[in-house]
């Protein structure tokens, strides 16, 4: 197990904004009802200001005898990732002043939703210490801080020592995450990476804790973990290729120059990436190669990185596999027999021989394992809620579930640093349970509640009803969907003047096997509160209800993912949730990409779409080698340069490619010009094309963060800002903003 403060995971699922931002605050604010009822100073007229036109330039392409035009190619600065064109930066920089110039009617609105949320955010938070090897690491943040701070202090008694501040590292930066942050076994040295302008290159250096310099060593253009080995005189780290592709394992020595790295493996494949960890007894360094579909696997000394690898088996199409150590035996996760994975291990001296311990199973999604010293864990789902299970070494069939009290939950193991825990961390919440910290006690049973969320202007849970909906779409699948309201809905509805059921927000992801789980979000409220109902849904595309369930959502199956989207909104109208064109919609990435089908299929559900970060050239950008992700996504979408039938099948959903004259919904289109995942020019050509055929006048605003990537602003109140500018467009789109002068 990694020795990490912090990690830097590359999941495209982090664009789950909408559920994520959950931390709580103080300050007081009027009441939702309240603020609906107040006129807010005008300011100044928006009505007469028009939206940029983006010139159209003849461009044609043709693969497999189809012949396309795309006249907003131009967008595509080709000298990407510099992006230079004055043509392009001003189109990009007339649409960020149509946004302000609209949504500043609705700025003290924003003010007042940001000022709400932010009283939710406990501002002097801090996470629960936690002991690893000699001493007790936690974050905190300060009251008023964008960043945190991260602490440690002696088990033995000492004070507190401050190892790293984000603030400090953060100070005249437009951006600033922090990445990998790793500490050295023997406790003296911490590394850690930053990225200072949201393009996921990230920039190292390694801090000495007892004297508190910075060594002479810079590692930039990282994009991996950081991997302490020989005896804590050298890191394993990943670099990024030019095209922001990690394909190799490289060996730093402490001291050395950076030019003198070794490579200790090198991928040829370009679809495939490159990452490195340390096995549970952190005597192994696991060197990890895979694309979304396949996996392989090699084990080196973590004393001696440099000595000749053990191939665990040989990559093999369509199998998945990930290893840990532990004496002597090599534990393998694995689908290679079942959809839903099993558990296997096997000698050392033979270690591609797996013996099964945990056979899959149609009924257990088996999502991952952990070893300890004296017994192991394994999670996974069942019936699409979470499950963590304590096993022993000696008897597989020996299992103490940990059971938690609602019938809808997201639960998971926390930080457990320590190969020997006679504690286990948990993390546990619900859509009305806020985040909870457990430990759980192994020898007996009993789980102590360390820390619950903290919303300093209130929260009763009793006030909100969570439930589970099951909805039946086209090809006759039952669709998970869950949901969050007020008990007293009707009544807050019936005080704001609306009749019906009311407007509902829906949010899915549905993509890459990523799961979004009904937790909690203090952010939320302000939808929910107002008389919205909230609802996740469970669509095909993540692994909700087991792998199966992402397979039918991938490939020449995708579509299932934007028919559930669109069902799962329609049996919901059907049980009286909500009603035609009540609905408003969200997502980012991937789930950007879902919203721009959803509108082609559907758009008169809607009232109101916000899509983050959109991937929507879907075509474009498979077509596209040299793009950074393209070669690693053809497993995900298909290969449209080599396969007619892919092609052919992506053109017929691309939302970019599908949009045709009709009336959209009124939408907010964001996009980071730093993005390497999804490129600012796919929003960019979408909104173009978008407003010349749309035959509606709904509005139609594109927010590009010039100084950020794929994840939108950092800093919690940015981000928070930036939460409060969506729900501001969406409750304003809704009829259920103040009234401006501008209006």
């Amino acid at each position: 197990m990694l020795r990490q403060i912090s990690t830097h995971a590359l999941a495209t699922a982090l664009l789950a904004t909408t559920l994520a931002v959950a931390a709580p605050a103080r300050a007081t604010t009027n009441s939702p009802e309240e603020q609906t009822r107040v006129t807010t100073s005008a300011a100044a007229s928006s009505t007469d200001i028009q939206p940029p036109v983006a010139e159209k330039r003849p461009h044609t392409y043709t693969h497999h005898g189809i012949t396309i035009e795309d006249p907003y190619d131009w967008l595509y600065d080709k000298s990407y990732p510099t992006i230079d064109d004055e043509d392009v930066l001003n189109h990009v920089k007339a649409e960020n002043a149509y946004f302000e110039a609209k949504m500043g009617a609705q700025a003290p609105f924003t003010e007042a939703l940001f000022t709400e949320m932010r009283a939710r955010i406990k501002e002097d938070d801090s996470t629960v210490p936690q002991k690893d090897g000699d001493y007790i690491y936690w974050s905190e943040f300060e009251e008023g801080a964008q960043y945190r701070k991260h602490y440690r202090k002696p088990v033995s008694g000492g004070g507190a020592q401050l190892i790293i501040d984000e603030n400090q590292l953060a100070e005249g930066q437009e951006y600033f995450r922090l990445g990998a942050a790793s500490i050295s076994q023997n406790g003296r040295f911490l590394a850690y990476s930053a990225d200072t302008d949201g393009s996921e290159r990230y920039t190292a250096r390694i801090k000495d804790l007892e004297t508190g310099e910075l060594l002479p060593d810079v590692i930039t253009n990282l994009r991996s973990d950081l991997v302490w080995v020989a005896n804590d005189t050298a890191l394993v780290y990943g670099p990024s290729t030019e095209e922001w592709r990690t394909l190799k394992a490289k060996l730093h020595v402490i001291g050395t120059p950076v030019e003198q790295d070794v490579t200790l493996y090198k991928e040829e494949d370009q679809s495939f990436s490159v990452g490195t960890g340390l096995s549970a007894q952190d005597d192994w360094l696991v060197i990890a190669t895979g694309d979304n579909e396949t996996s392989e696997v090699r084990l080196v000394p973590a004393a001696t990185p440099t000595a000749q690898p053990i191939l665990i088996k040989p990559r093999q199409k369509g199998v998945e596999y990930s290893v840990d150590v532990r004496d002597g035996e090599v534990w393998v996760w694995t689908n290679d027999d079942h959809i839903n994975f099993r558990l296997a291990k096997a000698k050392l001296e033979t270690p591609g021989e797996w013996q099964t311990v945990i056979a899959g199973s149609d009924e257990f999604y088996l999502t991952g394992f952990d070893l300890f010293k004296d017994f192991y864990v394994t999670e996974g789902r069942q019936n699409g809620l979470d499950q963590i299970h304590l096993r022993q070494y000696g008897d597989a069939d020996r299992i103490t579930p940990i059971s938690f009290p609602e019938a809808s939950y997201t639960a998971g193991l926390s930080n457990n640093p320590e190969y020997d825990m006679s504690a286990l961390r948990l993390s546990y919440q619900s859509m009305v349970t806020p985040s909870t910290i457990y430990d759980y006690d192994v020898a007996t049973g009993g789980l102590e509640t360390l820390k619950t969320q903290e919303i300093p202007s209130g929260y009763d849970a009793s006030l909100y009803v969570t439930e589970r909906v099951s909805v039946q779409a086209r090809d006759g699948t039952m669709v998970p969907v869950s949901v969050v309201m007020r008990k007293d809905r009707a009544e807050i509805l019936a005080k704001a003047g609306i009749e019906g059921p009311g407007p509902l927000h829906l949010y899915a992801y549905g993509a890459y096997g990523y799961a979004v789980p009904p937790g909690f979000s203090t952010s939320r409220l302000s939808l929910v509160d107002r008389g919205f109902a909230y609802a996740i849904a469970h669509i095909r595309g993540g692994d909700d209800l087991g792998r199966r369930w992402y397979l039918q959502g991938k490939m020449f199956e995708r579509t299932n993912t934007f028919n559930d989207f669109v069902d799962a909104g329609r049996g919901l109208i059907a049980e009286g949730y909500t009603a035609e064109g009540m609905v408003t919609a969200s997502g980012g990435s991937a789930g950007g990409e879902l919203m721009g089908a959803i509108i082609n299929q559907d758009p008169k559900q809607y009232g109101a779409i916000v899509a983050h970060v959109p991937f929507v050239d879907v075509l474009n950008t498979m077509l596209n080698k040299d793009l950074p992700l393209t070669p690693g996504e053809w497993q995900e979408w298909g290969n449209p340069i080599t396969d007619k039938a892919a092609f052919a099948y992506m053109l017929s959903y691309s939302p970019y490619d599908q949009v045709v004259a009709k009336e959209y919904p009124p939408m907010l289109v964001t996009a980071g010009l730093n993005d390497p995942r999804v490129t600012y020019w796919e929003p960019a050509k979408w909104v173009a094309k978008l407003r010349e055929v749309k035959t509606d006048d709904n509005l139609l605003l594109m927010k590009t963060n010039m100084g950020a990537g794929h994840g939108g602003q950092s800093g919690r109140w940015n981000a928070l800002k930036e939460t409060a500018e969506e729900f501001a467009f969406i409750l304003w789109q809704m009829g259920m903003a103040p009234k401006t002068g501008g209006e």
